[in-house]
Parts: structure tokens; sequence; C-alpha cells
């Protein structure tokens, strides 16, 4: 991409991630046919990381949408995309399906990621059931529910206004048809249900509305 595509020549300057958050001004030394040889310079690129590690639990939404979801949340800055089965979703994976979806969900996290100058490449784990979702969410230190039942911003202000640069943040999202009685029950008392406004949002939408408002805070 460098040498056939951007055409390239030796002495300009390039940055590179190491894919692990530091990030370096190079300048390029030589252009091989499978490979780019570049000398850091003195001077270490800007860190593009947010201070919070956000982590999205997106249920799975009906046709390409979760391909949009994974894109747009790596652009965000999210840390890691995890995929949910939950009881009102319509798009069922079997086990073979759920893991070759997943491979091209990565791939598309990796090209956001250096599209947006990303110091690391996001992870997209695998589809979890709500109970493995609920159980991994619950790690973080800051748990947000965008819930289309919930009324007034009162409660997302206070959430948002009170988080802190080096949380841990979840955000839970559920799918077209809502989260169903008996989930919502579940996150009552151990996550925060907030409002994203007095409309009602598509699936893929709600999280990067609520991304949006997360990076507001801490970016």
């Amino acid at each position: 991409h460098i040498k056939n595509v951007l055409r390239m020549k030796p002495g300009e300057k390039i940055r590179v991630s190491n894919q692990k958050g530091q990030d370096y001004f190079c300048s390029i030394i030589e252009l091989g046919d499978d490979f780019v040889q570049a000398d850091i310079l003195d001077s270490e690129a800007a860190n593009t990381e947010l201070s919070s590690k956000i982590y999205l639990f997106q249920a799975l939404p009906k046709g390409d949408r979760m391909e949009t979801v994974i894109q747009k949340a790596e652009e965000l800055g999210v840390q890691e995309s995890i995929p949910v089965a939950m009881k009102y979703c319509v798009v069922k994976l079997d086990a073979k399906k759920a893991e070759n979806k997943r491979k091209r969900w990565q791939a598309i996290a990796e090209s956001a990621a250096k599209q947006s100058k990303r110091s690391l490449i996001p992870v997209v784990h695998e589809v979890m059931s709500f109970k493995e979702a609920l159980s991994y969410a619950k790690e973080c230190k800051v748990n947000l529910v965008p819930y289309e039942n919930e009324r007034g911003m009162e409660a997302t202000k206070e959430a948002v206004l009170e988080l802190k640069k080096d949380d841990t943040i979840s955000v839970m999202i559920g799918p077209e048809g809502g989260f169903a009685p008996d989930e919502i029950a579940a996150v009552d008392g151990t996550m925060h249900r907030i409002s994203l406004g007095r409309r009602i949002l598509r699936t893929e939408t709600a999280g990067l509305a609520t991304l949006s408002m997360l990076i507001y805070t801490l970016d």
C-alpha cells in the first residue's frame, strides 16, 4: 500500500503504531517488494486512545448493520466490541456462522483502526449470550444501559458527568425489539439505566450516540 498505492519514496515520513498504544514518526529508508524499512525519528507521535477503556456490548442486529456498528465504534475509540445474542434478536447464528462473522468483523475493526489512526487494534469478541455478557460487563467500573423506556436525561447527564479518566466503561445496547422484561430486570441495581433522548433510536444508532456522549466527557 505504501509503495504501490501511496507511491511514497525514501525520505518521506510515516506514522507507525506497535499496536500496544505506542506510536512513532518514522522516515522511510527503503521500499522492497514485500517490506518497508524505516528509521524511528526522535519525536514520538501522540497516542490517539481514550483515557478510559470502553466496552460496547451490541445485540445482534439484522442484515449487515453489525458491520456498520463495528466500523464506527472503532473510529470512536472503543476498546472491545462484544456481539450479544439477546431474546428479541431476530438474527440467530450457529457456532460456525458466528465465528465466520467474527473474523469478518475483526477485519473491519482493523481497517477502521488504521483509517482513524488508532494506537491499537480493538478486539471483536465471539458472540456471547446475555448472561455471559452481563458477567463480562460487570468487571467494568461503570455500566451504562441505554433503555428506550427510561424517561428524562437527568440520569444520563449525572452518569456521564461522574465519569473519570481511566474508568472502565461498559455500554449495553439492546436489539431492534428492545430488551426483554427479564433482561432489563437483570441489570437493575447493578447497572445505570440511561436515556438517549425523547426519540427512539435504531439499535445501530444507540451505541454510537452513547459513545459520542462519552467522548465529549473523556477525550
